[in-house]
């Protein structure tokens, strides 16, 4: 297992900012690290996503927050946003080629899928975990049922993860979950209550902590 994925495993949850603005992603990234989320991902549909990247990755010391890009659909976004600082690349559906990119670049990549046969092509191409998307839509059961026979490929769900569900989910076998917006409140950001996001933050990690601790 590579550093940057040690640092994603470390922190059990990958905060996806979409649409975050510019003048408020760096407090953002420093509310969700004070409550132990440490792993950012900022969705490749985001207006100027590879300037934010490498300004969120050049805020940070080494070693405090790992960052990556989402919502990669092609190679060159990928090659792109590497270069510009995203240590790992995350997609909403599964394609080979931003695998075979992220690897030749030494980068962490998860593609998006919904069923065993995705799951086992995406980690075969080389993707080194797998991101089970939109997760609401089936719930836990599914990604147990999918661990039973590939309890080798790591999974973590996306998309209606919340603090109600996030237990649920790790209890059926993710390593880590995706929160969006259960996770990040653009209107406190608003407002400037950065607080407000660091103490959802605690919360989703403290539910990552007591989930391992049963385990």
């Amino acid at each position: 297992m590579n550093e940057t994925l040690d640092r994603i495993v470390d922190s059990g949850v990958v905060a996806v900012l979409r649409g975050v603005e510019a003048d408020q992603l760096i407090d953002i990234a420093d509310a969700l690290r004070e409550g132990g989320v440490t792993a950012i991902e900022v969705t490749a549909d985001t207006p100027d996503v590879a300037d934010l990247i490498s300004d969120v990755a050049g805020s940070f010391s080494e070693g405090e927050t790992v960052v990556g890009t989402g919502t990669v659909l092609d190679a060159e976004t990928a090659r792109t946003t590497l270069m510009a600082g995203a240590e790992f690349v995350v997609s909403p559906s599964l394609h080979e080629d931003v695998i075979e990119t992220c690897n030749r670049y030494g980068a962490v990549s998860a593609p998006g899928v919904m069923t065993p046969t995705e799951a086992i092509r995406g980690y075969e191409a080389g993707a080194d975990f797998v991101k089970v998307f939109p997760a609401s839509t089936v719930g836990p059961s599914h990604l147990a049922a999918m661990k039973g026979p590939l309890g080798q490929v790591p999974m973590m769900p996306t998309g209606g993860v919340g603090l109600d569900n996030a237990a649920d989910f790790l209890a059926a076998g993710a390593f880590a979950v995706g929160a969006g917006g259960a996770l990040v409140d653009y209107e406190a950001a608003e407002r400037g209550d950065y607080e407000a996001i660091t103490e959802t933050a605690r919360e989703f990690s403290r539910i990552v902590e007591d989930a391992r601790t049963d385990d």
